[in-house]
């Protein structure tokens, strides 16, 4: 972890972070589970999720994991992070993910692996210049209570 992570943040990636590389560890199968994607919701629970490599394009374990949040009633993700199979640890989103988080959690924060360390860096930072979809005023004050 970096020094820039105060305590409580630094657990809570660790915790991340362990999550998925459990479920990689546990359950990768050759090349059609490679990934695995552990995602924090507002309420604190993790869900995870496994890749499902096809040569058609299936989805990655970020696309999984969301599905497995909505599938127990978690819209307000907050952190995510994906670990890959074969000791290969934490892996940056790939760009059509990069884009669907930001527009299902546009305040997202991904943990990514960087020289200093492993951080939790807004999506924003991860996709400048992003398409992003315009959201009626009733949908932007659902996903943003404050």
């Amino acid at each position: 972890m970096t020094a820039d992570l105060d305590h409580e943040l630094d657990h809570d990636l660790a915790e991340l972070v362990d999550a998925a590389t459990r479920l990689v560890v546990a359950h990768a199968k050759g090349d059609d589970h490679t990934v695995a994607c552990a995602a924090r919701d507002r309420d604190g629970r993790i869900i995870t999720g496994l890749n499902v490599y096809h040569f058609t394009g299936g989805p990655c374990a970020e696309l999984v994991t969301i599905g497995a949040a909505a599938a127990v009633g978690a819209y307000d993700l907050v952190t995510v992070v994906a670990v890959g199979s074969d000791s290969r640890g934490v892996m940056p989103p790939c760009g059509r993910c990069r884009q669907v988080l930001l527009d299902y959690f546009p305040q997202v924060e991904i943990v990514v692996r960087t020289e200093n360390g492993l951080r939790a860096v807004p999506v924003r930072e991860l996709l400048p210049y992003a398409y992003e979809v315009e959201r009626d005023e009733a949908e932007r004050n659902e996903a943003d209570p404050a």
